[in-house]
C-alpha cells in the first residue's frame, strides 16, 4: 500500500522563510513608525531656545522682576526638556514591546498553522505504525509501545490479520471466522467476521487508533494497515 509522504526539510524551511519575511515586515514597519515620530517630536531644547531668544533679543529688560520672569521661564524650559526626554524613552519602551508581542504573534500563528498542516498529513497518511508487538500468551498488543489489553477473542482476531498482513493477505470476513474458530471457510459467513472486527475495534477503545490500524477493503475484506516488517508475535 503506498502511502502519500510529504518534505519534512521543505515544510521546515517553508516555515521558516514565512517567519524571516514576517519578521523583517514587523521590524520594517516599527522601524519606520519609530523614526516618523521622533522625527515629529518637539526638539527637547526648543523651548530653552526660545527663552534664550528672548534674552537675546530684549535687552531692556534688566528689571529685577522681568529678570527673575525670564529666570522662570529659563527653569520651565528645562523641565520641559527633561519630560520630552523621558516621554521618547517611554515611547522607545512601547515600541521594543509592541515589536516582541508582533513577533511573538506571527511565531504562534507559523507555529499553529505548521501543527495543523502537520495534523492533515497524518489524517491523509494514516496512523504511522513503527512496531507492532503481539503477545498471546499475555493477551496484549504493543502499538508504537502503547500498551492495548485485549480479549482473547480480540487477540486471536488480531493476531489473524497480523498473519495475513505478513502474507500480504486480504481476509474476508467468512475467512476471518474460519481462521479464528477453525471451522471450514464454506460454514462461516460474512457477518460473523465482521462482528469479529467490530469487537476487536471497540477493544482497542482508541477510535482513531483502530479505524485507521485496521483497514476495511471494499468488497474484499479486512486488512491491517500498516508494513509487515513492523509485526512482531510472540
Amino acid at each position: 500500500m503506498l502511502v502519500p509522504t510529504t518534505s519534512a526539510t521543505e515544510a521546515r524551511r517553508s516555515t521558516g522563510r514565512i517567519i524571516a519575511f514576517g519578521i523583517a515586515a514587523i521590524v520594517g514597519v516599527l522601524l519606520i513608525a519609530a523614526v516618523l515620530l521622533f522625527l515629529n517630536l518637539p526638539d527637547a531644547n526648543a523651548f530653552n531656545a526660545k527663552v534664550e531668544q528672548i534674552f537675546v533679543e530684549n535687552n531692556a529688560l534688566t528689571g529685577a522682576e522681568d529678570i527673575r520672569l525670564l529666570e522662570i521661564l529659563a527653569q520651565s524650559g528645562t523641565a520641559f526638556s527633561e519630560v520630552l526626554v523621558s516621554y521618547r524613552t517611554i515611547i522607545f519602551v512601547l515600541l521594543v514591546f509592541a515589536t516582541a508581542l508582533l513577533l511573538a504573534s506571527l511565531i504562534f500563528l507559523v507555529t499553529i498553522i505548521a501543527l495543523n498542516r502537520r495534523m492533515g498529513e497524518i489524517e491523509r497518511a494514516g496512523i504511522q505504525v513503527s512496531s507492532l508487538l503481539i503477545s498471546r500468551e499475555e493477551r496484549v498488543v504493543y502499538i508504537n509501545n502503547m500498551e492495548f489489553k485485549l480479549t482473547e477473542a480480540a487477540i486471536e482476531t488480531l493476531s489473524v490479520l497480523a498473519e495475513a498482513r505478513m502474507d500480504e493477505d486480504v481476509l474476508s470476513g467468512a475467512e476471518l471466522e474460519a481462521m479464528v474458530s477453525g471451522k471450514n471457510a464454506a460454514d462461516c459467513d460474512e457477518a460473523s467476521g465482521a462482528t469479529r472486527i467490530k469487537r476487536l475495534r471497540d477493544t482497542l477503545g482508541n477510535q482513531l487508533v483502530s479505524e485507521l490500524l485496521i483497514k476495511t477493503v471494499a468488497r474484499r475484506g479486512y486488512m491491517l494497515a500498516i508494513d509487515k516488517d513492523v509485526i512482531r508475535m510472540v
